[in-house]
C-alpha cells in the first residue's frame, strides 16, 4: 500500500496520462501516425501498448489497472477512454471498456447511474 503522499503523487500521474489520452483521441478523424506514437507513449506508462490492450483478457487489463492504483473515477475515465478511441479507430475496446465499468459498479460498493447508463447503453449495442 501507497503512503498518502506516494498515492496523492501516483494519483496526479495517472490523472496526467489519462487526460492526455483523452485530448489524443478527442479528434473527429483517426489518427496520424504522429497522433499514435503520442498514444503508445502515454500507454507506455500504464506498462501498455496497442498490442497488450488487444491481446489483454479483460480481468487482466481490470487486474493491471488495480495494480497501477487506479481509484474508481480512474478507471471510468479509462473506460472512456476505450469507448473513445473505439469510435476514432478501427479497435472494438467496447467489452473491456463494460467490464471496467461492470467491475466499478461491483466493486466500489456504491451504485452510480452515471456507470448504470454507460454499462446499459453497451449492452444495447
Amino acid at each position: 500500500m501507497l503512503n498518502k503522499g506516494l498515492r496523492d503523487e501516483e494519483k496526479i500521474r495517472i490523472d496526467n496520462v489519462l487526460k492526455t489520452l483523452r485530448t489524443l483521441i478527442f479528434v473527429p478523424y483517426p489518427l496520424n501516425d504522429s497522433d499514435k506514437t503520442a498514444l503508445e507513449n502515454q500507454l507506455k506508462e500504464f506498462a501498455l501498448n496497442l498490442e497488450t490492450l488487444i491481446d489483454y483478457s479483460n480481468e487482466d487489463l481490470i487486474k493491471l489497472l488495480m495494480r497501477l492504483h487506479f481509484d474508481w473515477e480512474q478507471l471510468e475515465q479509462f473506460g472512456d477512454f476505450l469507448i473513445e478511441f473505439s469510435k476514432t479507430e478501427n479497435y472494438n475496446f467496447e467489452s473491456k471498456a463494460l467490464a471496467v465499468y461492470q467491475y466499478i459498479q461491483t466493486e466500489s460498493k456504491v451504485f452510480s447511474f452515471g456507470i448504470n447508463a454507460k454499462i446499459a447503453s453497451l449492452k444495447n449495442k
